[in-house]
């Protein structure tokens, strides 16, 4: 049996600052991933550079071209070994022999064996040998050997430039590419259409737009780059205006400009768009649903899912997506289980987000169904959805099973985000202890905390009363100059403070900041004040607050507590008639049990359960007995007659 309550205490529950949601960008990074595979990945693939395996052969020798189409095909089904010993029992070979299986290698992430062979004094190369050699060290983004190879190339065609200025540009490295673009004796389009979108991705917008004008020969990929570069950067009138443009356009193009639009906000124009399209691919669909859901419409992207000829996981993942963002996590379970009664399989993003949905009902039965699913695919070794498990494990009570599934993975398959999201599943739980130990672990096995680990281990630590030592990370934080400190950091060094009572030192500490405070700054410095008691300082928090957004209802609410907790009974009942008069509600606490496979949810004044005469009773006599006792501090916390059902 498992409790969850969403109204544990009537101070700390409108604090809204602790325990960060680290998988949401994460979710929503899944969600545009599996949404757009167009804009400039489309456009990219144009140009990249790939390692490919020769597909004809000019043997002169049929015997020779015989062997080579064989490396060939072992080397395109994965099967590199056999393809060796092809090659190695040849008594005879040629550049295409050993181009083939060097590409091979390159192919299979043999990079080493590829090497080893082409620096054997026997290989036989030529420009396309030296080519896949370059595309390879650039792969895996070991450009300085890549920039070797290229300088030490005897012989250099159109191709080799291109491979060049892809692994500059790979490895963030545009103004080399462009150095290199200037540099070439001859381009081609796609010389000029990869430097485009270059400079379009990094922002120099200005600079790829001139590169367009100048291109002595345009092709639909170069306008389609133009459009998406411009739309990217907010110049989405100039982006329509080089669509109109266009002397062609095939079903990208239109993707794209929908897209530009729907980022832009301007969601009637990529609708209309929409409507007009000559015809439409399932991109463009996904698109537009996507456009719509990210512009608050999810109600019409319902109705154009449910009137696509033919759907894929990407449309249905798009919607269940969408209805957790909004908050209908029960909703995206049902389609989610529709989606699997049709047949359609799941993919990475899928599982990342019905696992939120679960971690946001505590569904821990759904959860461990979801669960079931994924050890019968090959995600459940993707760090992601590792990383989701362990949430949805935690959030639904799960703690020792969320562990389970962390120390299961083999370490070379975590990444910071899985060390991350248990860290904050310590928290969550209160565990300052075992977070920094996991804190501490983690960088022993050579993992280096970002920003997002910080948030999580001092919420460990402060939830956990273990000040001192969030004192001491906060410290190491700030003089970590890789990592930049935000909002959240301070939030949890003012609330380290405040559960101390410490409170003047962490007024000291936020008036210090460079930066204007935030909302759940003085929010973390308001609880603590409540918690001791300190009126006036209490009075300036929600002063403060109150600034920032006037209408925060949990500021009123703690502030009235102040009053409260300081026998201040005439100024508690002004904030809460003057909630009352400015229509500021409190949310209902809300709790829910699951038993025997059923769950039982209550609220604040609740009748609506079939047991409700019983419960109330229950709740009388246990709110009898608690009135009997001589604990002050509990007395004071009661400023309201309300029973609160958790």
């Amino acid at each position: 049996m498992m409790v969850f309550s969403l109204a544990s205490s009537r101070f700390t529950r409108s604090v809204k600052i602790i325990i960060v949601p680290i998988l949401s960008n994460v979710y929503s990074n899944i969600s545009k991933k599996c949404c757009f595979k167009l804009h400039f990945h489309l456009l990219n693939n144009q140009a990249a550079s790939k390692t490919q395996i020769p597909s004809i052969d000019y043997s002169g020798n049929p015997i020779v071209a015989r062997s080579n189409w064989l490396i060939t095909k072992l080397s395109r089904e994965g099967k590199i070994s056999e393809a060796r010993k092809v090659f190695d029992e040849m008594p005879e070979r040629d550049v295409m022999t050993w181009t083939t299986i060097i590409s091979g290698y390159i192919k299979s992430g043999l990079l080493e064996e590829a090497r080893k062979l082409f620096e054997r004094v026997d290989a036989k190369k030529n420009v396309v040998t030296w080519t896949a050699m370059v595309s390879g060290y650039a792969r895996v983004n070991r450009i300085v050997e890549a920039e070797r190879l290229f300088k030490d190339m005897p012989v250099k065609n159109v191709v080799s430039w291109n491979t060049m200025i892809e692994a500059y540009v790979r490895n963030g490295q545009v103004a080399k590419a462009l150095q290199m673009f200037e540099k070439m004796p001859e381009s081609n389009v796609v010389s000029w259409n990869q430097m485009i979108n270059a400079l379009a991705r990094c922002g120099r917008i200005e600079e790829a737009r001139g590169l367009f004008e100048r291109m002595p020969k345009r092709d639909i990929i170069s306008w389609t780059s133009m459009i998406a570069g411009l739309a990217k950067n907010g110049r989405i009138d100039e982006a329509r205006e080089i669509f109109d443009r266009m002397p062609e356009r095939n079903v990208v193009s239109w993707n794209v400009m929908i897209t530009g639009y729907s980022e832009n906000m301007r969601l009637d124009e990529a609708f209309e768009l929409f409507e007009r399209m000559p015809e439409r691919d399932l991109p463009s669909w996904n698109t537009m649903i996507t456009g719509l859901i990210n512009n608050g419409e999810l109600k019409k992207a319902e109705i154009l899912f449910n009137n696509m000829p033919k759907r894929n996981v990407v449309s249905w993942t798009t919607v269940i997506t969408g209805y957790i963002r909004d908050g209908q996590s029960e909703e995206a379970l049902n389609l989610f289980s529709k989606m699997s009664h049709e047949g359609v399989k799941a993919n990475e993003g899928t599982f990342v987000s019905v696992l939120s949905a679960c971690s946001d009902l505590a569904g821990l039965g759904e959860g461990q169904q979801i669960h079931q699913t994924i050890c019968k695919t090959t995600y459940q070794c993707s760090e992601l959805v590792v990383s989701a498990l362990i949430n949805m494990y935690s959030k639904c009570g799960g703690l020792d099973a969320a562990r389970r599934i962390f120390d299961e993975g083999l370490v070379s398959q975590r990444d910071v985000v899985s060390w991350n999201v248990m860290i904050a599943a310590y928290a969550h739980h209160g565990c300052g202890a075992e977070a920094i130990n996991l804190f501490k672990q983690m960088r022993d096995l050579g993992f280096k905390p970002n920003d997002v680990t910080y948030v999580g281990l001092l919420s460990a630590c402060s939830h956990s009363g273990m000040v001192e030592e969030g004192l001491k990370y906060f410290d190491e934080l700030v003089k970590d100059i890789s990592i930049q400190v935000r909002e959240d950091h301070y939030a949890c060094f003012v609330d380290l403070c405040g559960r101390a009572g410490r409170l003047n030192e962490a007024l000291h500490f936020i008036q210090q900041l460079g930066t204007k405070p935030s909302v759940p700054t003085w929010a973390a410095l308001l609880a603590g004040c409540h918690v001791h008691g300190n009126l006036k300082l209490g009075e300036l928090a929600a002063k403060r607050l109150l600034e920032l957004e006037p209408e925060n209802t949990s500021a009123h609410l703690l502030l009235s507590n102040v009053y409260a907790s300081c026998g201040k009974w005439r100024e508690a009942t002004k904030i809460r008639l003057k909630m009352k008069d400015n229509g500021l509600k409190k949310q209902p606490g809300c709790s829910w049990i699951e038993v025997d496979n059923k769950v039982h949810v209550f609220s604040v004044g609740g009748k609506s359960h079939n047991h409700t005469n019983l419960i109330y009773l229950l709740l009388y006599d246990l709110h009898a007995k608690m009135k009997k006792s001589e604990d002050k501090a509990n007395n004071d916390y009661m400023v309201e007659d309300d029973i609160i059902m958790t």
